[in-house]
């Protein structure tokens, strides 16, 4: 999680929202990569899409098992969906997203029965670093800071 974290350190030097993510294997990080949206205007250049793309390639395999992904922020449906696609074995995840975290948040699409893959799903791994660097990031881009930038952890 330290080096999803240094990952999403990266970010903001190139204008992106701090998010980084790394996919390991076999104790080995096979990916590893931060944010990439306003940089590529691609919608679907987050971290986590970035990673299990280069990770795919790596392997030649788009059956990504055996994997554990860390990433900073919960996934977005569209990164959750993604996961359950690519046969992650495992998520971990720092701070939780009120706004459009989909493990848990808003929805939870891993934890959903009626799909035919299931993903191991753990947030709030460094969940303080991981919302500091994105408070720190809306703070100076804003010039502001509110307290919906700070994403809580969901009402058990």
């Amino acid at each position: 999680m330290e080096l999803a974290l240094q990952q999403a350190q990266l970010a903001p030097l190139i204008g992106e929202v701090p998010v980084g993510a790394v996919l390991v294997h076999n104790h080995d990080v096979i990916a590893a990569g931060h944010n990439y949206r306003e940089v590529s205007q691609d919608p679907t250049a987050h971290a986590e899409m970035i990673v299990i793309r280069k990770a795919a390639k790596r392997l030649r395999t788009w059956r990504l098992t055996d994997t554990i992904l860390y990433v900073t922020l919960e996934p977005c449906p569209m990164c959750a969906g993604a996961i359950m696609q690519a046969r992650i074995a495992r998520l971990v995840f720092g701070a939780w997203d009120p706004k459009a975290g989909a493990c848990g948040s808003i929805v939870d699409i891993p934890s959903e029965r009626r799909f035919n893959h299931r993903v191991q799903v753990t947030g709030g791994l460094l969940e303080q670093e991981s919302r500091e660097l994105l408070q720190t990031f809306f703070r100076t881009k804003r010039g502001t800071f509110s307290e919906s930038d700070s994403p809580p952890k969901p009402a058990s």
